[in-house]
C-alpha cells in the first residue's frame, strides 16, 4: 500500500470540517472510489456520528477525501465532511 500524505490544504479543511486524518485514511484504505474533477480520485466513507455538529444533531458524518497518486505516494489535495441523518 502505498503511504498517504496530507496536503496543508487537506489538513486545514478536516480542522474546520470536524474531520480527522484517520477518519480519512479510513476512508481511502475502506471507502467507495469515485471520479472527481481533474482526473483525481474521490473515496467516501460513512461514520457513525450521534452528535451535535454546529448547533444540530446528526446521525452519520461522512468524509470524502480527493486524493492523487504520486510516486510512491497517495496525496490528499482537499477533504469534503457532510453530517446527515437525526431529526428534522
Amino acid at each position: 500500500m502505498k503511504r498517504i500524505l496530507f496536503s496543508p490544504h487537506a489538513l486545514e479543511q478536516l480542522a474546520l470540517r470536524g474531520g480527522t486524518e484517520a477518519e480519512a485514511e479510513a476512508a481511502i484504505l475502506e471507502g467507495e472510489r469515485l471520479p472527481a474533477e481533474r482526473g483525481r480520485t474521490a473515496f467516501r466513507k460513512n461514520f457513525p456520528f450521534l452528535s451535535d455538529w454546529k448547533g444540530r444533531y446528526y446521525e452519520v458524518k461522512q468524509v470524502m477525501p480527493v486524493v492523487v497518486e504520486a510516486g510512491d505516494a497517495i496525496v490528499v489535495v482537499t477533504v469534503y465532511v457532510f453530517y446527515f441523518g437525526g431529526p428534522e
